[in-house]
């Protein structure tokens, strides 16, 4: 005998769900659309729209969201067929919360076309922007957060201004539209981990308006806003197991959940251009200069996840949780945030740096979450910058020690040396500069010392005088070599066993 098969996730099913899953606390058939996503991810989906789903509730008004994707995945594969409704699940350990969000109204797919997309930027009703495309999909250069002129999106953009396919083009060709037809004003919203996002937002769309001409560039000055903002919350990315999972507890499927910690944080510089959701309502923070903030967010639990990402998978672990459960890895970073971060880092209004470090190092132990170390190291050259280049410049510029820090930084070159085929491809990666890397290391063979003092010229990268800083040459020479051994895990042991003030006695110049 036959079982029916458990009903989709869908406008129908929200007043039959079980008593457990959480629902719109507001009727989704009177909500229009009032702003725009453009990257659709699983944090998005567990952060901001989780947030407007909340003043939606509280205040409703005219904030429907209006989902595009211009990068996979496909929207109308997993949120178009259940009319924008997902299931977001918040796991700690042994516990799970199901809550049904419905601040998303449509979503629009423009990866074969940049034309929906600019449809719905350019609208009237649209005035106010979001963004999750990951540090890559600014089109920066890293080290200084300059347009990136020589990117193959850029170039082919600039050349065909009316058809862009990056970020920077896409918002600068419906900002063109916003200025031809209408004229309204528009506030655009970085959520990315990139410091100063708003400032580099602005930075690659005005560059690429200048590049236009036509007094885009001055339009843009006068008619819209891009505020930096700190968004916080651990999300990995949605498994097989997640919508399995919604299906069994509570006998629905869903082919859009996402789940996250019940952690959230989101601050956000009070700079708009217009009319702007009332998030503070609900949990978020306006503030003048979000700059303190994202340094303690960046430089702490980033500069963690990146360090356990990379030392992780040389020390054969799958998750975050279990490189917070080996005893030397889960020594060795905290030692690192404590001794050699946090003194980098200014004071936080209402924070207390030191509470928040353990609170990260906790928030990070939780078992529930299968954060997997390949995915936080996706990407690492965008993201070392900030996370350990940064609290590195700072602590030689105080003549101070950096040997933990150096071990991270190594940590990010012997995961890329390592996929490549000199080293037999023991894993795949993702990151722009992969191909660079493998090429070094190509060239380079077993010499350590090519090998670092080639990657340390990737200026796009390393700051140069940063690069030609003879203690951090040295110290991540001698980290790389250690890394690359047989027992990598040796190097992070004698780093521990190092006692700090022996650490900080080492001689240092400023770079």
């Amino acid at each position: 005998m036959s079982t029916a098969a458990p009903e989709t996730l869908g406008p129908a099913l929200l007043g039959r769900l079980p008593a457990t899953v959480q629902r719109p606390g507001y009727d989704r058939a009177l909500l229009k659309a009032g702003m725009a996503h453009l990257g659709v991810g699983a944090f998005h989906r567990c952060h901001q729209a989780e947030y407007t789903d909340d003043l939606l509730a509280r205040t409703f008004g005219r904030w429907g969201v209006v989902g595009i994707n211009i990068r996979p995945p496909a929207l109308a594969d997993t949120l178009g067929p259940q009319d924008g409704l997902y299931t977001r699940l918040i796991r700690q350990d042994s516990h799970v919360e199901a809550r049904v969000i419905g601040s998303i109204v449509r979503v629009v797919d423009s990866q074969a076309t940049a034309m929906p997309a600019l449809e719905v930027l350019s609208s009237p009703d649209i005035e106010f922007v979001t963004l999750t495309v990951t540090e890559k999909g600014y089109c920066h250069v890293p080290a200084s957060g300059a347009l990136d002129l020589d990117h193959p999106d850029i170039v082919h953009d600039l050349a065909n201004a009316l058809t862009p396919r990056s970020v920077p083009g896409i918002l600068a060709r419906a900002l063109e539209q916003r200025m031809a037809t209408h004229g309204r004003p528009l506030t655009l919203l970085s959520c990315d981990n990139i410091p100063a996002n708003g400032t580099i937002l602005e930075n690659v769309v005005r560059t690429f308006a200048e590049r236009r001409g036509n007094g885009l560039a001055g339009w843009i000055a006068a008619n819209a806003a891009f505020p930096s903002a700190m968004v916080d919350r651990i999300v990995p990315a949605s498994t097989q197991a997640d919508l399995d999972g919604v299906e069994q507890l509570f006998g629905y499927r869903d082919g859009a959940v996402v789940a996250g910690e019940p952690f959230r944080q989101w601050v956000i510089e009070q700079k708009f251009a217009g009319r702007t959701p009332r998030w503070d309502l609900v949990g978020a923070t306006f503030v003048d200069d979000v700059t303190p903030f994202e340094h303690l967010k960046m430089r702490v639990l980033n500069g963690a996840q990146t360090t356990l990402s990379y030392l992780g998978v040389l020390a054969g672990l799958e998750h975050t949780s279990d490189a917070m459960a080996d005893p030397l890895l889960s020594a060795f970073v905290r030692r690192m945030l404590v001794e050699e971060t946090l003194p980098t880092l200014k004071p936080v209004p209402g924070m207390d740096p030191s509470a928040y470090v353990e609170q990260s190092l906790g928030r990070l132990k939780n078992t529930a979450i299968r954060h997997r170390n390949h995915q936080i190291a996706t990407d690492g050259s965008q993201k070392i910058v900030q996370r350990l280049l940064n609290p590195i410049r700072d602590r030689l510029g105080e003549a101070k020690s950096i040997a933990l820090l150096s071990v991270s930084v190594a940590g990010w070159m012997a995961y890329l040396i390592q996929a490549s085929s000199r080293f037999g491809r023991r894993w795949p990666v993702s990151d722009p500069y992969a191909g660079k890397i493998a090429g070094i290391a190509e060239a380079s063979g077993r010499d350590v010392p090519a090998l670092a003092a080639g990657i340390l010229a990737i200026d796009a990268i390393f700051d140069p005088a940063l690069a030609a800083n003879d203690m951090f040459r040295k110290a991540v020479t001698s980290a790389l070599d250690g890394l690359l051994s047989d027992d990598p895990m040796a190097t992070v042991r004698r780093a521990c066993a190092q006692p700090a003030d022996e650490r900080l006695k080492q001689p240092a110049r400023s770079a």
